[in-house]
């Protein structure tokens, strides 16, 4: 059963506190907004297409987090059809109607030749055109891909690369300082226990809870994910066998229960990607498992939170320490596209550029071939956009140690892909954390569901094993 969606009482008064804060940060007589980047931002480069090019580019994306991104994506995408005879339309929607919308777009048989998601869309294999070549060719040109985006974009059952990823985001931890330090922790939580003792003393002194959502959005399908790794379980094996039914899977959901009921409030519930951050940034909330792109909000709406979070990579659990990748960008083209050479240019053009994305996205956007953005190291070290201390980020520099991909230990294969997009996990620990089902049987209940979904994508030769 689906849990309704509503706007509680406490949703309402972070909305408002956010909203108060933005004013208040507006409201200065001066004005006000982000903090002066300390670095010119790169110099953008144009290599001509290897074929001649024309007619239209249809391109839809995410309305990114951090809102200088677009500022900066959708003229670069445009002056880079001026240059390559293209005329290029970029199309923004929110993330979570890409999914309903690329399928619409593929029964359909009509609408843009590229788009993006954040995360992997290897359900839409059958659909879409093989990007092999374009990942080749960027590494030929920028160095290898790194492991991590290769997993989550090409299905090593069919060799297709069902889609491209020339970037990623890590998911840490966001902690208010000032409320760990109360509880003995002044550098944040490092394992789950951590999690669960410090959260709920300060839950029980100061009312203020944390934000792992257990809703049907992507900020819970990771924090889910996140968590079930740490145990030593997982959804499928290396050799992508169903193997989520375990004692270890099991421990996970009955961690998760004692987390709810110590730490949390109902609205995990029902929450969308942007309730985390909108809690946190109203000083509600004592730990989110996000991005950076919260703070870098903060540091506009509520400039005195956004100085007090801070930032810890994956939590220690009893086997392992991992998080999901928070983004995992898929550009796709659809196969009905009518525009594929012009897509596959401007996928090469916008990789090249990759150095500009991490910066104009304020140094969410991390890239798939790091050889492209030399500068990240003393960026994270000393941060162009106000962080306070300055090397707040440094704890991204390793970030790829402690991150993995969407199906983990194997590939993001196209039923891991279906069973992220119909939200399974989240639903598996809000069964238990609401007391509607035992630990025990919220995992079976899990696993009804995705064996067929395994099976099906595998009888179509899609997903490896036996």
């Amino acid at each position: 059963m689906n849990e309704p969606t509503y706007l509680s009482r406490r949703g309402l008064l972070w909305l408002t506190a956010v909203a108060a804060a933005a004013a208040a940060c507006g409201d200065t007589g001066d004005d006000a907004g982000p903090p002066e980047a300390t670095v010119p931002a790169p110099s953008p480069t144009f290599t001509d297409p290897t074929a001649t090019l024309s007619g239209d580019l249809k391109i839809l994306l995410w309305s990114h987090f951090v809102p200088s991104h677009d500022e900066w994506f959708d003229p670069f995408a445009k002056s880079w059809g001026q240059q390559a005879g293209v005329n290029v339309t970029v199309d923004h929607i929110n993330n979570t109607e890409i999914v309903a919308r690329t399928a619409a777009e593929i029964q359909a048989r009509q609408g843009h030749d590229l788009i993006q998601y954040i995360a992997p869309l290897s359900q839409f294999e059958p659909s879409v055109v093989d990007l092999k070549d374009v990942a080749e060719e960027a590494g030929k040109r920028h160095g290898e891909q790194l492991a991590l985006c290769v997993k989550s974009s090409q299905n090593p059952a069919t060799g297709k690369h069902y889609a491209y990823s020339p970037g990623w985001v890590p998911d840490p931890g966001d902690y208010r300082k000032s409320l760990w330090e109360s509880v003995g922790l002044a550098n944040g939580p490092t394992s789950w226990e951590d999690l669960l003792r410090g959260g709920a003393e300060i839950k029980k002194s100061k009312n203020i809870q944390m934000g792992l959502g257990m809703s049907q959005e992507i900020d819970s399908n990771m924090a889910g994910r996140a968590l079930m790794w740490s145990y030593g379980a997982s959804i499928q094996n290396q050799d992508e066998q169903v193997v989520i039914n375990s004692p270890e899977t099991v421990a996970a959901v009955e961690f998760m229960q004692r987390l709810f009921k110590d730490t949390m409030t109902n609205e995990v519930f029902s929450w969308n990607p942007a309730s985390n951050n909108q809690g946190l940034i109203a000083g509600q909330m004592s730990y989110i498992l996000n991005s950076i792109s919260a703070w870098r909000t903060a540091q506009e709406a509520n400039p005195e939170v956004a100085d007090d979070i801070y930032f810890t990579p994956a939590l220690k659990g009893p086997k392992a320490a991992l998080a999901a990748q928070h983004v995992m960008y898929n550009w796709i083209v659809p196969s009905h596209a009518r525009n594929v050479d012009a897509a596959k240019e401007f996928l090469l053009h916008y990789t090249a550029n990759w150095a500009s994305a991490t910066y104009h996205s304020k140094l969410y956007d991390l890239p798939a071939f790091p050889a492209l953005v030399p500068q990240l190291s003393s960026w994270l070290d000393k941060d162009p956009f106000g962080a306070q201390p300055a090397n707040k980020l440094t704890v991204l520099k390793n970030a790829i140690e402690w991150s993995t991909n969407i199906g983990y230990p194997g590939p993001a294969n196209t039923a891991e892909g279906e069973v992220f997009a119909t939200f399974v996990i989240p639903n598996m620990f809000a069964k238990a954390a609401r007391g509607e089902l035992s630990p025990e049987q919220a995992v079976a209940d899990a696993e009804r569901q995705i064996k067929p979904i395994f099976d099906k994508w595998r009888r179509r030769g899609l997903v490896g094993g036996a």
